[in-house]
Formats: C-alpha cells, structure tokens, sequence
C-alpha cells in the first residue's frame, strides 16, 4: 500500500517535528511505500493504519 508523502508531513509538522519532516519531503518519494518504509514510520511513530486512514486535503 501507498500513501501521499504529504500524510506524513502533515503529522510531523503537527507535532512539531519541523526538522523531521523537511528530510522526509527531500528524502522520500511521492507516494511512500508503506511496506518499503515501514522501518522509518516506526522509528517516526507513526502508524501505518492511521496514514492510510488520514483523508486527502
């Protein structure tokens, strides 16, 4: 499964996590592959589940 690279940045930001989030966008593709990436959305605490559920803006 894929989500937008967007949802991810979205949460960072929201969080606070500014500097985080800035080397997801130069980091990683478009649409993040969650399988792929599943590694980096734990170390980032994020749950696959809630990204795949967030709607698009």
């Amino acid at each position: 499964m894929k989500i937008a690279r967007h949802r991810i940045i979205d949460v960072l930001r929201a969080r606070g996590q500014h500097v985080r989030a800035d080397w997801i966008r130069r980091e990683l593709p478009d649409e993040v592959d969650l399988n792929k990436h599943a590694g980096l959305l734990a170390t980032l605490h994020l749950d696959p589940a809630d990204l795949a559920e967030t709607p698009s803006p």
